[in-house]
C-alpha cells in the first residue's frame, strides 16, 4: 500500500476514535444527567412530602394554640368574674358578721357569771378573726378586680400614727412589748386609708413574729421623699424567704408556727405588696435572722402643713358614757343587724325609733314630741336610697344639723367623700362596739 494510503488510513482511525471517544462521553453525560434528573424528581417528592407534614403540624399546633387561648381566656375570665363578685359583694358579706358583733356585745352587757363572760370574750375573739381574714380577701380581690382607685391627698403622719398605736398598743402589752411611735410633725402625698392599711399589716406582722423587746415607728427625711420605718426585734427574715414573704398564703417560719406565734393565712404582706404598688411607694426591707427586721415606706412629701395630732386617738378615747336617755334615729334595712343594733343601743339606755328607709325614718318624725339627738344610717337602704341622702332629708325636715353617723361595709371612696362634705361621721362594719360608744359619746359632747 501507498505511503500516503497508510497516512491516510492513520488519520481516520484517529478520527475515529476521536469520534468514538466524543459520542461515549456524551452518552455518558446523558446518563449522568438523566440519573440527576431521577434524583431531583425523588428529591422534589420528598421535600413535597415533608411539607405537607409540616404543614399538617403547623395547623395541628395552630388550633392547639386557639384551644389554649380560649381556655386561657374561660379561666381568665371566670377568675375576674369571681374577684370581681368579691369586690362588689363586700357589704352583703360583712352584713351578718356585722350583726354578730353586735349581739355579742348586747350579750356581753347582761352577763353576770364569770364563765358567761368568759364565752363572750372567745366569741368575740373568733369573730374578730374572721373579720380579719375576709377583709384581708376582700381587700385583695378589689385590688386584683382593678375596682380600687387610690385617693391622693396630703395626710398627717402624726394623726395617722395615734390612731394605729391606739389600735395596736393593748395587743403588745398583753404580750409584754413595747410600742413606740417617734414623734413627727409632717404630712405626706398619699391615700390615708391605703397607707393606713399597709402600715397595719407591717405592724401586725412585725407584733405576731416578736416573741420579746417591741416594735418601733420612726421617719427619716430623704429630699422630696419621707421614709417609714417599722422596726422589730423579732426572728428576722431568712436570705431564702426575701421574696417569698410578699406572696399570698407564706407564713412564717416553722419555729415560731410551732409555738403558735404565727397566726393568719399568709396575706398581709401580700396585700402590702399590691396597696405599695397602687400608691407608687416603694417598700423595702433589711433584716438579721434572730435579730429583727426593718420594714421601709418611701412616701413622697405632703405640700400642706401638717394637722395637729389629735383626732384619731381623741376620737377613740371614751369621754364619758353619757348615753342615758340619748334619742337615736336608727336607720337600717338588713333584719338581722337592725335587731341587734336596737338591742345594743338599748341596754346603753338609748331612745330608739328604727326604720329601714328615708320614708320610714320621716313618718317617724310626725311626732314632734321626739326629736332625734343623733342619726345612725347604714348607706345602701330600701328602695336604693342612701343613709347620707337620708340624713341630709332629715335634717332639712327638722330644720336642723342633727350630729349623725353613717355605718356601712362599703369601703369606696365615694361613700367617704360624701360623708365628710355633708359632715357625717363614717364608721365601717363590722362595729366593734366599745368604739361605736365612745363616739356616739362624743358626738353628742
Amino acid at each position: 500500500m501507498p505511503l500516503r494510503d497508510i497516512d491516510d488510513l492513520e488519520k481516520l482511525k484517529k478520527i475515529n476514535a476521536a469520534l468514538v471517544s466524543r459520542v461515549e462521553r456524551s452518552m455518558d453525560q446523558q446518563g449522568n444527567a438523566f440519573s440527576l434528573f431521577q434524583t431531583a424528581i425523588s428529591l422534589e417528592n420528598r421535600v413535597r412530602n415533608r411539607t405537607e407534614e409540616l404543614h399538617a403540624t403547623l395547623r395541628r399546633l395552630e388550633q392547639s394554640n386557639i384551644d389554649l387561648s380560649a381556655a386561657k381566656e374561660s379561666a381568665e375570665l371566670a377568675n375576674l368574674s369571681k374577684t370581681r363578685f368579691l369586690a362588689a359583694a363586700s357589704h352583703d358579706v360583712l352584713q351578718p358578721l356585722n350583726a354578730a358583733h353586735l349581739s355579742v356585745s348586747a350579750l356581753a352587757e347582761v352577763q353576770a357569771s364569770d364563765e358567761g363572760r368568759k364565752l363572750v370574750r372567745q366569741v368575740e375573739r373568733s369573730l374578730e378573726t374572721m373579720e380579719d381574714l375576709l377583709r384581708t380577701l376582700l381587700d385583695i380581690s378589689k385590688l386584683d378586680a382593678g375596682v380600687v382607685q387610690p385617693e391622693i391627698g396630703d395626710v398627717s403622719l402624726e394623726a395617722l400614727f395615734s390612731s394605729l398605736r391606739s389600735d395596736f398598743l393593748p395587743g403588745a402589752e398583753k404580750k409584754g412589748l413595747s410600742l413606740k411611735f417617734r414623734p413627727v410633725n409632717v404630712a405626706v402625698r398619699s391615700d390615708r386609708t391605703l397607707l393606713r392599711r399597709i402600715l397595719q399589716n407591717i405592724l401586725s406582722n412585725a407584733l405576731r413574729y416578736t416573741r420579746s423587746g417591741g416594735v418601733l415607728v420612726g421617719t427619716r427625711h430623704r429630699g422630696d421623699t419621707i421614709r417609714i420605718d417599722v422596726a422589730d426585734t423579732g426572728c428576722g427574715i431568712p436570705e431564702d424567704q426575701r421574696e417569698a414573704v410578699f406572696e399570698e398564703f407564706h407564713r412564717g417560719t416553722s419555729t415560731l408556727a410551732d409555738a403558735g406565734l404565727a397566726g393568719g393565712l399568709g396575706l398581709g404582706l401580700a396585700i402590702v405588696r399590691r396597696m405599695a404598688a397602687a400608691l407608687g411607694h416603694p417598700v423595702t426591707f433589711s433584716s438579721k435572722v434572730g435579730r429583727g427586721t426593718i420594714f421601709h415606706i418611701d412616701v413622697p412629701v405632703g405640700m400642706a402643713a401638717a394637722e395637729p395630732a389629735m383626732a384619731a386617738a381623741d376620737m377613740e378615747r371614751p369621754r364619758g358614757y353619757g348615753l342615758f336617755g340619748t334619742k337615736v334615729l336608727l336607720v337600717e334595712n338588713d333584719a338581722d343587724v337592725l335587731s341587734a343594733m336596737t338591742s345594743l343601743l338599748e341596754r346603753w339606755q338609748c331612745l330608739v325609733r328604727a326604720a329601714t328607709s328615708t320614708d320610714d325614718a320621716l313618718d317617724l318624725l310626725g311626732d314632734t314630741a321626739w326629736v332625734p339627738d343623733i342619726i345612725i344610717a347604714d348607706q345602701h337602704l330600701d328602695g336604693g336610697d342612701l343613709g347620707t341622702s337620708t340624713i341630709a332629708e332629715v335634717r332639712d325636715y327638722l330644720g336642723r344639723t342633727v350630729p349623725a353617723l353613717i355605718v356601712t361595709a362599703d369601703g369606696s371612696e365615694p361613700v367617704a367623700k360624701a360623708a365628710r362634705a355633708a359632715g357625717i361621721e363614717l364608721m365601717r362594719k363590722p362595729l366593734k362596739p366599745a368604739q361605736l360608744r365612745a363616739l356616739l359619746a362624743h358626738l353628742l359632747a
